[in-house]
């Protein structure tokens, strides 16, 4: 049987699938964290610009190493690729069983509240909303790529509709001023300008995922990096028009003192009493075009692992379906985990806690950059701008959230840090079960 993925994705596909991933619930709950930490409006808007020049310059570093490696995999082929078979399982586990079933269960819970407070359902229906929300959004990537990419177009156009309506009747409407709005206006600062933007990076998570899909790309050298680019690039502009339109209906004391109701109170003082519920549908699409995303990139991980033998049972695990080229298995297998951290753990506290694991092989990844220009000397797909500047950016500011993470939360990053390791003595079991199913084949022949 034919185990390999199809390649499928075109350029509309990638940027939908990378703008319907980052955009998710992060710019529109973030607002008043940001200004309460930079002081002052403009300063907010400084910290999102910042932010998401830091994501641009690591999509560069990027975008260069993956045209050099157009596998599917992403994070966890480079880093296999530039510093071996070890570090690239490690980062290929934290990716496939920690950080992505918990970034999409903590997404997931997000969406259930969001529906739950809708309709006026109860609580207790949040867990079986966000588990229907998986099987559904798994299920559909169990048909080929097409249709989650497709999926994944359709709630990226959607998802405008709400976010140009705030961008749109914010600064038709309001203040042409109140970007110049001081620190004394806003209650009280915390964390200073640096937290600001450690916040707003946060939003911009899920830029990579992109790259795990670099298989099944049509012509990925070219494709990729140009997908990287232009995606970040449009993501940044959103941000800073969105935050300019909220600033600009929305005195900055009433954002800090609204919290992160600011964006339910401008639909609802522009659209009426149904604005709130409008905005309400826009950001629970907005959700399901991050969850498709998710789901379509990291069973690719598990599947890359699986097909190159680093993970038990990656006969199973590397399976595709016959006409699709969907794998399936490895899809089954992120659903489960995500049900169960659903379940039994708390998703928003798990994630923050991975996009600190997340980074830590981010930045491996930006040095790894220096490592493949000194091996290779030949014309390369495509070459970072202004090198070394942008690479060294890239690593300043994975460093700067590595550091500012663990000043917040050492305790957490520990804990996160062990359970990353974890995937150290596995890697060598799996290794050893490899050695003894290899001496039993051998013995066979016999």
């Amino acid at each position: 049987m034919d185990n390999h993925l199809k390649r499928s994705i075109g350029l509309g596909a990638a940027l939908s699938i990378i703008v319907g991933t980052i955009i998710g619930s992060g710019i529109f709950f973030k607002q008043a964290s940001v200004l309460d930490s930079a002081g002052s409006s403009l300063m907010a808007l400084l910290a999102w610009i910042l932010a998401g020049i830091i994501t641009l310059t690591a999509g560069l570093t990027i975008a260069e190493i993956g045209s050099q490696m157009p596998y599917t995999g992403g994070l966890y082929v480079y880093i296999k690729k530039i510093y071996g078979r070890v570090l690239g399982f490690i980062a290929g586990w934290m990716q496939a069983i920690v950080y992505g079933p918990a970034m999409i269960a903590a997404v997931t819970g997000f969406l259930s509240i969001m529906v739950t407070n809708l309709f006026g359902i109860g609580a207790e229906w949040r867990i079986p909303i966000g588990l229907i929300t998986i099987i559904a959004i798994g299920g559909l990537n169990f048909l080929e790529n097409k249709v989650g990419a497709a999926f994944a177009m359709i709630t990226t156009i959607a998802k405008m509709i709400p976010i140009f309506a705030i961008i749109f009747c914010g600064i038709y409407w309001g203040e042409q001023n109140a970007i110049a709005q001081t620190v004394t206006e806003v209650n009280r600062s915390t964390g200073g300008f640096g937290v600001a933007v450690l916040a707003a990076l946060f939003a911009y998570d899920g830029w990579i995922f992109i790259a795990n899909l670099g298989g099944e790309m049509k012509n990925p050298q070219k494709l990729l990096p140009k997908a990287i680019i232009i995606g970040i690039t449009i993501v940044l502009v959103i941000y800073a028009l969105i935050t300019i339109g909220i600033f600009s209906f929305i005195r900055a004391d009433k954002i800090h003192e609204l919290g992160q109701n600011s964006t339910t109170y401008l639909a609802d003082a522009i659209l009426g009493p149904i604005g709130g519920k409008v905005l309400s549908v826009g950001i629970i699409i907005s959700m399901l075009g991050t969850l498709n995303g998710e789901m379509l990139s990291f069973p690719r991980i598990i599947y890359a692992m699986a097909k190159r033998g680093d993970l038990p049972f990656s006969r199973y695990l590397s399976y595709v379906t016959p006409k699709g080229k969907a794998p399936v298995v490895a899809t089954m297998l992120l659903i489960t985990l995500t049900g169960i951290m659903m379940v039994f753990f708390d998703p928003d506290y798990l994630s923050n806690l991975c996009v600190f694991t997340i980074y830590s092989f981010y930045v491996l990844a930006f040095f790894g950059l220096f490592i493949l220009r000194r091996k290779n000397k030949k014309t390369r797909p495509f070459s970072v701008p202004f090198y070394p500047i942008i690479p060294l950016i890239a690593i300043s500011g994975g460093l700067f959230v590595l550091i500012s993470q663990f000043m917040n939360d050492p305790i957490g990053v520990l804990l996160f840090s062990g359970i990353t390791a974890i995937g150290w003595p596995i890697f060598f079991l799996v290794k050893k079960m490899s050695k003894v199913q290899t001496t039993i084949i051998e013995d066979q022949k016999f």
